[in-house]
């Protein structure tokens, strides 16, 4: 690109050249009138000191030498014509004149390359040095196309092989500027490369240590954001496979024990022993249901049935379903902040999922004669709903555990009360899903608070 844009200004610097040289000037037929007298009297000049010798052995012997002789024999040379415009081009006349044999060999003078003639659009014209009715030689001139011209030509003649020198330094440093610049590209884009190659075979703690403050470092920072996110993720399905086996291998020993012991006439099939199987069954089966809807809500919004509904009449519905229950544990139930609409935008069944969770987790974990306590609040941009329970509370270390998969707070919160462990997982997936968030904290009431967040819907 470097290269390309040095070939791109050289290109519009020649352009111009181009332009400036092609652009009408009207003094261009007396300028090309006058140097046509010029090299008129320079080529008399030129035939009588060949005839005198016979050859162009008067020349001087060095190159140098004699196309500095030209110059002063095109400065000497008489015109044949009148003067005027002519006397101001030949200042520069003799540094775009060139002198060459019979067979076209160069003689004196600079001669413009073709390059030169073809890029900078000159014209030429060629005069035959006649002796005794054959050409000798040629005079060849850089014509003008005005007076204005005449020293645009001649430097461009005289400067063409430093000018050209100059354009392949100028190009051998672009292109060393381009690789430079290549080099600076290359090496965090081979390393990104290496770094997704190692992800793509499993290997998530692949980071690229790329320290820029371009786009090039804001891609390597989104990778090693990706590469972290990864590693949770196969961290989590790993932690989660051994959870779930973990936690069926339970269920499942104590099936196996009991059916054992019936058949080997250990214990007798009675009653009571259908009735242990028959519980063992059932808590497997919940879990599996657990597992079941965990999992639907982890695939996100694409089983989810959204509209705008109420959340207060859906919080009023759930509660009353409560109401027995709470009466049954013999704990103080209590409902405050519900008398003015709370609009959102979500499936009701998940939310009233959501909330019957939360509740039965107070129910069931409150102790007797304590208080249960749920309370609404409308912002500006979103609804609140917050649940609250008496003793015994969640210890402060463990309350940022809350909500993971079959984390249980133990020992008043254990299996022994029946709960999976999976309520509160399915519970933050829902609400993630709609765009809201589950708080746990310490509540006033000595047990624990969770705060449900929803964006409101105007």
């Amino acid at each position: 690109m470097v290269s390309l844009s040095m070939l791109a200004v050289a290109a519009a610097g020649l352009g111009l050249i181009r332009w400036r040289l092609a652009d009408s000037d009207p003094s261009g037929p007396a300028v090309a009138a006058a140097e046509g007298h010029l090299l008129d009297g320079l080529r008399d000049a030129l035939a009588s000191q060949y005839r005198s010798r016979g050859n162009w052995g008067f020349l001087p012997a060095d190159a140098g030498e004699r196309s500095r002789w030209l110059i002063e024999q095109a400065a000497l040379a008489p015109t044949t014509g009148p003067t005027g415009v002519g006397a101001g081009t030949s200042q520069t006349l003799s540094f775009r004149l060139v002198l060459s044999d019979a067979q076209g060999h160069l003689l004196a003078g600079q001669a413009p390359s073709r390059t030169l003639v073809a890029l900078a659009s000159i014209d030429r014209a060629r005069r035959p040095v006649m002796v005794d009715g054959h050409p000798a030689g040629y005079l060849t001139v850089a014509v003008p196309h005005g007076a204005r011209d005449a020293l645009v030509v001649a430097f461009l003649i005289q400067q063409q092989h430093p000018l050209a020198l100059l354009a392949l330094i100028a190009a051998g440093l672009g292109a060393l500027a381009a690789a430079i610049v290549a080099t600076g590209f290359r090496r965090p884009i081979h390393a990104l490369v290496r770094g997704a190659r190692q992800l793509g075979a499993g290997r998530y703690g692949a980071r690229v240590a790329v320290h820029r403050s371009d786009e090039l470092g804001e891609l390597a920072d989104t990778f090693n954001q990706l590469a972290t996110r990864l590693e949770q993720v196969e961290r989590s399905r790993r932690q989660w496979v051994a959870d779930t086996s973990h936690e069926l291998r339970t269920p499942l020993a104590v099936l196996r024990a009991q059916i054992e012991a019936l058949q080997d006439g250990v214990r007798p099939l009675t009653r009571d022993s259908l009735a242990l199987l028959s519980t063992q069954t059932g808590s497997l089966a919940r879990l599996v249901d657990d597992l079941r809807a965990l999992a639907a809500a982890e695939v996100a919004e694409r089983g989810y049935d959204r509209h705008r509904l109420d959340l207060r009449e859906l919080v009023a519905q759930v509660w009353h379903g409560f109401e027995e229950r709470f009466a049954g544990h013999r704990l103080t139930a209590t409902m405050a902040g519900f008398d003015i609409p709370m609009a959102v935008l979500g499936d009701a069944e998940r939310l009233r999922q959501v909330i019957a969770n939360l509740l039965e987790n107070a129910c069931r974990y409150t102790e007797p004669g304590g208080h249960v306590r749920v309370t609404g609040d409308v912002a500006v941009d979103a609804l609140r709903i917050v649940v609250e329970d008496s003793a015994p509370g969640v210890p402060a270390p463990l309350l940022d555990r809350l909500g993971e998969r079959f984390f249980r707070v133990d020992p008043s919160r254990s299996r022994a009360a029946g709960g999976t462990g999976l309520g509160l997982a399915l519970c933050r997936e829902i609400v993630q899903v709609h765009g809201g968030r589950l708080a746990f904290s310490p509540s006033p009431l000595g047990g624990l608070r969770v705060m449900l967040t929803l964006p409101g819907e105007s």
